[in-house]
Formats: C-alpha cells, sequence, structure tokens
C-alpha cells in the first residue's frame, strides 16, 4: 500500500500502524506530532492506528529557536 509522508509517497506493507511505520524509518522518539488525512493522532494511539492505502502522513518535530 502507498502512503503519502510530507508529501512523499512511500510504499508498506498493508495494515501497518503508526508505531511500525515510524520504526521502519528509524523515527522513533523524533516525531512529536502525526496527523493522518489532516486529524491528529495522539501518541498513546499509535501501536494501534492502522494507515490505509493512500493516507496522507504528516509527521512533525517542534524545534527551539529565537
Amino acid at each position: 500500500m502507498n502512503v503519502v509522508i510530507n508529501g512523499e509517497t512511500r510504499e508498506f506493507e498493508n495494515k501497518i500502524t503508526l508505531a511500525k511505520l515510524l520504526k521502519e524509518l528509524s523515527l522513533e522518539g523524533k516525531v512529536m506530532a502525526a496527523a493522518v488525512n489532516m486529524e491528529i493522532v495522539k501518541q498513546g494511539e499509535w501501536d494501534n492506528y492502522r494507515l490505509k492505502d493512500e493516507d496522507k502522513l504528516e509527521l512533525l518535530d517542534f524545534v527551539g529557536g529565537g
């Protein structure tokens, strides 16, 4: 199945969870927020949240600055 991540289409196994996708991309602990199809998914739901074909995923990390 295809998932669009921050504008880039990537291919993954069917019914992958958000947590597993982050692990496969080596982004565990680096992502602070995730939105699927413009809806925020709380971190506590990432282990059980199953992505679907053509979902649009936005991954955000907060950067401090001045």
